[in-house]
């Protein structure tokens, strides 16, 4: 049977389209859909449970979005050859597509919901992870689950002042923004990116500029819907409700939460305030009551709390902490914290503190990226660290968590553009977050600035960053500097914005409500303008400048590049010179082969250990010029010569024949040079005949006049 197949275009305006196709591939999953740029192909299904698991009051959505090595006509590395375990960009692929996609599912929707994402086709010109969001909407546009706000979304980049929607890696690396952008027809729900210093003006034009492609693109999909028929929206038991419980939750609770919220108190004095007023109004009820609808009463007593204090902050102007809307906790921090590492830093900003540090090495410990849509290296990375004790809990350790993963891809795009281009080494970051009351990836950026200054890396300017928070009743609405974790929790947006006294870096944007007006953006934008600044300040009372040098047992590195023929010479035969020279000198040396030349980087921390390195590498690659005088030192001593050293390439030997020693007739070669006597000898190339090199003393020397003959 001939499938139907139902095809919308979407016209990029550039000679560039995406299709959107659906009938012909996974037509068991609940929806499917294809998507194809250029010869790019991603298939999208989404499939999900017809009841909830008991107990279960949340959503359990699982974004999951592979690229296969297939696609892009490859194998994967490594020994096992078949993917394994989801690599950092596609986690973070799956973090962007997640982000937009939960909020907008109904609150009592609770079915086990997997969305699975694949690349079947590679492009090199085109970077799919821009086309995940609208295949994954698309996919649940066709199904039949309770999601009718269709969404999209689209990466944005600048180059030489014009945007431009889904840019090709090529043109990326010559754009000045990579932001990626998801928003429903009326509303923007995430931005994630880096900027090179932009202004928050030219933010909100990006984010604008994306917002009119993805409305296009979400036309496209209400096309396809209405093409391929839409399927009626499923049923689904709903959450139990009762008004009478709710009621005498919210009249035993609300003004009790409502004193606590208003006074304002540390993270503990407050989780045990509102503890006490929950086993209070727990103690109305009967046990009988609670073992039927507890769970009702622990949700209408959430539900309450919320309330409060969000009113709190809306009538008052005040916080859980008792700061004002747009204050900062207060800021300690300190470098050269740990002894042994290459660069530390402490960064506390109220109850939240994040411990970096930095190390510093060769090319050899580059973070080396094998995907099927990219493949490159990093010399420049960030690994944050989120342990259970950070929040006073005790939970297993399992793996790096994908909030990890994308919190420190944040952090490590907004410094690895104030890295200095000519920075010779390859630099970890490591933050370990070791309090968390919110903002820990932008306590993060903080302390990983002063790690790099501290550790002698000439940032070209310090970075810092802040999280920007929302409470709005629909027509009130407040904006938080610096929020606290429960802010986070009970608030209407998560906006995290780094940057230098110059301009945005990078930034991550979560929306909860549908329908942030732009203007509130540009508030959270300028507010969050002030708060950085006055958090640089901070960092830089700390330590006002890069240090000028790397610590005296942090390694220096000296780069230097050798002609490619020499290359061999360096390496030796297996390898022996490379390797009895790194043992002699106690350095690291690494050979890099670039445009037919070799790139050495000699690693150490003793400078003498170094200089021997340079001096091998001077002797292997000396060349003496003909007619070129040379500083010699005699090193050995024969019947018909002398065997000489370079002075300037130690190691370099060359015979002195006693016929070049002095225009007058040499008997003995001790009638005229000993070992250890340095002088200069001319360069005479090589002999035609014997086709090895010539030096002469006698050259250098005045020829004496010749006797007349007698007659």
């Amino acid at each position: 049977m001939i499938p139907k197949v139902s095809r919308e275009v979407i016209d990029l305006g550039d000679g560039r389209s995406i299709s959107i196709e659906t009938g012909k591939l996974a037509k068991q999953a609940d929806g499917s859909v294809v998507v194809q740029m250029g010869n790019a192909m991603l298939l999208a299904t989404v499939v999900s449970a017809r009841k909830a698991s008991p107990g279960v009051d949340f959503l359990p959505l699982t974004v999951d979005y592979r690229e296969k090595f297939a696609a892009a006509g490859r194998f994967p590395g490594g020994f096992f050859k078949r993917e394994a375990r989801p690599s950092d960009s596609e986690v973070l692929t799956m973090r962007l597509v997640d982000r937009v996609l939960r909020p907008l599912f109904p609150d009592d929707y609770h079915a086990e919901t997997q969305v699975m994402i694949q690349l079947m086709s590679h492009d090199d010109s085109v970077m799919p992870d821009a086309l995940a969001g609208l295949a994954a909407s698309a996919a649940l546009a066709l199904s039949d689950l309770p999601f009718s706000t269709l969404i999209s979304e689209a990466r944005v980049a600048r180059i030489d002042g014009k945007f431009v929607i889904n840019p090709s890696r090529a043109q990326l690396e010559l754009s000045d923004i990579d932001m990626m952008i998801g928003a429903s027809k009326d509303s923007i729900a995430m931005v994630e990116g880096e900027m090179k210093e932009i202004s928050e003006h030219e933010m909100v034009e990006a984010i604008k500029f994306a917002h009119d492609a993805i409305k296009i693109q979400i036309a496209a999909q209400e096309r396809l819907v209405a093409a391929f028929g839409a399927k009626e929206t499923r049923t689904y038991e709903e959450e139990k409700e009762d008004e009478a419980i709710y009621a005498k939750v919210k009249a035993a609770a609300y003004d009790k939460i409502y004193d606590i919220a208003k006074v304002g108190s540390s993270k503990q004095e407050r989780t045990a305030s509102f503890a006490a007023v929950k086993e209070e109004v727990k103690a109305l009820f009967t046990e009988e009551e609670l073992a039927e609808n507890g769970d009702l009463v622990s949700k209408y007593f959430y539900k309450t709390n919320k309330e409060a204090v969000r009113n709190v902050t809306l009538d008052l102007g005040t916080r859980l902490d008792g700061r004002k809307t747009n204050q900062i906790r207060p800021i300690w921090a300190e470098v050269d914290y740990l002894p042994s590492v290459h660069g530390s830093a402490i960064f506390t900003r109220g109850e939240t503190q994040a411990l970096a540090t930095a190390t510093l090495g060769t090319s050899r410990e580059a973070n080396q990226i094998d995907s099927p849509s990219e493949q490159g290296e990093e010399k420049f990375y960030l690994h944050y660290n989120f342990p259970p004790f950070s929040t006073g809990e005790a939970k297993p350790l399992r793996g790096t968590s994908r909030r990890e993963v994308g919190h420190g891809n944040l952090a490590q795009r907004a410094l690895k553009n104030m890295i200095p281009a000519d920075c010779p080494y390859t630099i970890r970051i490591v933050s370990e977050v070791l309090e968390s009351n919110g903002s820990s990836s932008m306590a993060t950026v903080c302390a990983g600035t002063l790690a790099l200054m501290d550790a002698g890396i000439q940032m070209v300017k310090p970075v810092s960053g802040i999280a920007m928070g929302l409470i709005t009743d629909g027509d009130r609405f407040a904006v938080l500097s610096d929020i606290l974790g429960d802010e986070d929790h009970l608030g209407d947006m998560d906006f995290k914005v780094t940057g230098t006294a110059d301009g945005i870096t990078a930034c991550q944007m979560d929306i909860k409500i549908e329908g942030l007006k732009y203007n509130i953006m540009e508030e959270a934008l300028a507010q969050a303008r002030e708060g950085r600044l006055h958090i640089l300040g901070k960092i830089t009372e700390t330590l006002a400048a890069p240090k000028a040098d790397v610590k005296a047992y942090a390694p220096k590195i000296i780069t230097r590049t050798i002609p490619g023929n020499f290359i061999g010479a360096l390496i030796g035969p297996g390898g022996k010179v490379i390797q009895e020279l790194q043992k002699a000198t106690g350095t690291t040396i690494v050979i890099n082969e670039v445009n037919e030349e070799g790139v050495i980087e000699i690693l150490g921390t003793d400078p003498a250990g170094i200089e021997a390195v340079l001096a091998k590498i001077q002797s292997i690659t000396f060349k003496p010029q003909m007619g070129e005088a040379y500083e010699v030192k005699v090193i050995k001593m024969l019947d018909f010569g002398a065997v000489v050293e370079y002075t300037a390439a130690p190691g370099n030997e060359v015979l002195l024949h006693v016929s070049e020693l002095a225009w007058e007739r040499t008997e003995n070669v001790s009638d005229v040079v000993n070992m250890g006597d340095v002088f200069q000898v001319k360069y005479l190339g090589v002999d035609p005949k014997t086709r090895k090199e010539k030096v002469s003393r006698k050259a250098l020397l005045p020829r004496p006049p010749r006797e007349e003959k007698k007659e």
